[in-house]
């Protein structure tokens, strides 16, 4: 049976939207095709008339899924206009947010992947991570003067570093203690 034009582009973006989900959780290569196309409801036989290859659908989905993240920032950064950084802070440096493992950042469930894979895969990264900077550089450079860049390049480090580590061990109270260790230096450098 033929899948209308209007179907076969829904299910393209179902399969999209799924995979930055599932690659977030299991990695590029910690999930194959077929589960993939499952979890989006579909055969994997229906993958190929969609994408090249998984690569292909490796850079689409990393470009949903770091667009997805910054539209969180934005969202958190608009809900409190009175301090946007500390509330993109208090939802990135989260208990919550550490836990996230299909909807959390990207740039710490994928990053270590990324940099295995070639400059076709790095470049939604490679924009996702300058759309967070240029985010971070608004919120602090209305005091920073001409230094905003680098402490944005400084804090954006240390929040995905934070995050990673605190993803990586099992003691809830050192993980607690490296998003708040994160958030007060994060603070003291933007205030500085």
């Amino acid at each position: 049976m033929r899948v209308s034009r209007v179907q076969a582009e829904e299910n393209r973006q179902t399969v999209i939207t799924v995979a930055s989900r599932l690659f977030r959780e299991h990695g590029f290569d910690g999930i194959g095709l077929k589960d993939l196309m499952e979890g989006a409801g579909l055969t994997q036989g229906a993958f190929y008339k969609q994408f090249t290859s998984k690569e292909d659908l490796a850079i689409q989905a990393s470009k949903r899924a770091l667009e997805s993240a910054s539209c969180r920032w934005t969202a958190a950064a608009i809900e409190h206009p009175e301090d946007p950084l500390g509330a993109v802070l208090d939802f990135y440096l989260s208990d919550g947010h550490r836990r996230e493992r299909t909807d959390g950042c990207p740039i710490v469930a994928l990053g270590s992947d990324v940099a295995r894979h070639g400059a076709e895969v790095k470049a939604p990264f490679e924009a996702g991570i300058k759309a967070h900077l240029e985010t971070l550089g608004r919120l602090i450079s209305e005091t920073q003067g001409e230094e905003f860049e680098r402490k944005a390049m400084a804090i954006l480090s240390m929040m995905v570093g934070a995050l990673a580590l605190s993803r990586a061990v099992n003691d809830s109270d050192l993980a607690h203690a490296f998003l708040d260790a994160a958030a007060k230096q994060i603070r003291d450098i933007a205030s500085a």
